[in-house]
């Protein structure tokens, strides 16, 4: 009895004495992430107070979460944009302006975000459009645990269902379509299935993963399953707030991409009709509902799996989108509809809660945001800073503006690498202020100021308004300052 008594005696001492015992619990698994991220998606969603949109899930989403009124990406098409997001770096660093160029022929030896998360035990994976959709930039194998999947995709039998449109050739067939077909008849109905198998098989696992879902729509065409279509009365969907370039912008500013145009059922002169403008508005609609299934089907997954606890989830799109709005179709310019984006944070363990910030971020912030979240040391030599500080006070004060840039040729309607003219634009809270500049000489070639007080659409540009003379002499200096110069007194970054 005493040998007994002895033994458990020592078996307690060796408790109270042990590291566990003295620090709390038993170790805990780092969490996961799962980044969702979605091409070409405004911030056209319920829970950003567009009263048509039918979003359930991305609202479910923020309810729990944190969601940012002012996000902005870095350069308004997909490669750039999201090379900015995966890198932390900005577009003049990584030196990525265009499609067609991979990232490490500039910075080789860059560490991507998922590569960090790899480097630190993670499990790292994506299925769908991470990097670009196509070609050599959409690999970059150093990021990944597991090859990825889906990631380039450029076949017809997956971005149409209807006979006339399979029958076709090329890529630009019909605009948009509606097609009696289940979800995943289309690519990103295949990327969900996928998206579900692969958390089912994670969550029997005891390390960590970091999963990179990428959706497509509402990427042009606008092809959805017709129920989706359905949900949406033609007539309630507004029309364009303003159809007219804005008032004394330079052509360098509303030139167009000429992404819209080329598609069979697409004008090729891009005269409209409001039919056409209506049924092209009906069909992103579509789309963002179409993607918002998918989506709950993702958060449904984490749940059945008892992991929704210990993951942590953002959502965001790569840039903004014109749906005929100043004039305009698809991205590719500096302005507010290109350039913001919706941006939701759900990290389980730290305060939200349906928090909504009006802070000043950027996509270039999600590297280091993960990092901090997850505990990790955030790398020193990044060009954004974390948010996660807004997740448990969304109204503190933050950064004084955020940045995006859009290159242009002389002449041409797309540019390559850094193009003849680079365009600069600061937002901040109350204004956008836009120079463009000759690339090699820095030459002042026109500039652009909207006041979003009087003016939230963006219709005249009073950069030569004497009333504003100040207010541009301001903007150009912090223009001129860059990122670093605009940041809180107490996330001052010296680098």
């Amino acid at each position: 009895m005493k040998i007994v008594s002895l033994t458990l005696a020592i078996a307690l001492l060796a408790c109270l004495l042990s590291p566990k015992f003295i620090f709390g619990a038993e170790e805990k698994k780092p969490p996961n992430v799962l980044l969702i991220v979605i091409d070409d998606l405004r911030p056209t969603l319920r829970c950003y107070g567009d009263p048509i949109a039918v979003t359930p899930n991305m609202d479910r989403l923020a309810r729990q979460g944190t969601l940012f009124e002012s996000a902005y990406c870095q350069l308004a098409v997909c490669s750039p944009s999201r090379l900015s997001l995966m890198t932390g770096l900005r577009p003049d660093t990584i030196r990525v302006w265009d499609l067609g160029t991979h990232f490490r022929d500039a910075i080789p030896d860059v560490v991507t975000l998922p590569q960090y998360f790899k480097n630190h035990g993670y499990y790292t994976q994506s299925i769908g459009k991470i990097y670009h959709g196509s070609g050599q930039p959409s690999q970059d194998p150093p990021s990944w645990t597991a090859a990825p999947s889906c990631d380039s995709v450029r076949d017809p039998e997956v971005r149409y269902a209807l006979p006339k449109n399979l029958k076709g050739k090329g890529l630009k067939r019909s605009a948009f379509e509606a097609a009696d077909v289940l979800d995943d008849k289309y690519i990103d109905g295949i990327v969900c299935n996928a998206a579900v198998k692969t958390l089912g098989d994670l969550s029997q696992s005891s390390q960590p993963f970091f999963l990179a879902v990428g959706f497509r729509k509402p990427h042009l065409p606008f092809c959805a399953p017709k129920n989706y279509w359905d949900l949406y009365d033609p007539m309630s969907i507004p029309m364009p707030a303003s159809q007219e370039y804005p008032t004394d912008a330079p052509e360098l500013a509303t030139r167009s991409w000429r992404e819209l145009e080329g598609y069979s059922n697409i004008p090729k002169d891009m005269v409209l009709s409001d039919e056409m403008i209506r049924e092209l508005r009906h069909g992103y609609y579509a789309c963002v509902s179409y993607v918002d299934a998918l989506v709950g089907r993702l958060l449904d997954t984490l749940q059945e799996h008892g992991i929704a606890g210990e993951t942590v989830i953002v959502l965001c799109g790569d840039h903004g989108y014109h749906l005929g709005e100043q004039g305009l179709w698809t991205k590719a310019n500096n302005y507010e509809l290109s350039t913001r984006v919706p941006l939701i944070i759900s990290a389980p363990k730290h305060k939200q809660n349906g928090n909504a910030s009006k802070a000043l971020v950027e996509l270039v912030d999600l590297y280091p945001t993960l990092t901090d979240i997850c505990d990790l040391k955030v790398p020193e030599d990044l060009e954004g800073i974390s948010c996660f500080p807004l997740l448990s006070s969304p109204d503190q004060s933050w950064k004084r503006a955020v940045f995006s840039q859009y290159p242009r040729s002389v002449s041409e309607t797309r540019h390559r690498g850094h193009g003849d003219i680079m365009g600069y634009a600061l937002r901040t809270s109350r204004y956008r202020y836009i120079q463009w500049q000759d690339w090699s000489t820095k030459r002042l070639l026109a500039v652009e100021l909207y006041d979003h007080e009087s003016d939230p659409n963006e219709t005249k540009n009073v950069a030569m308004g004497s009333k504003y003379e100040k207010v541009r002499e301001e903007l150009a200096e912090i223009l001129d300052r860059g990122w670093r110069g605009v940041l809180p007194a107490s996330l001052k970054v010296e680098r």
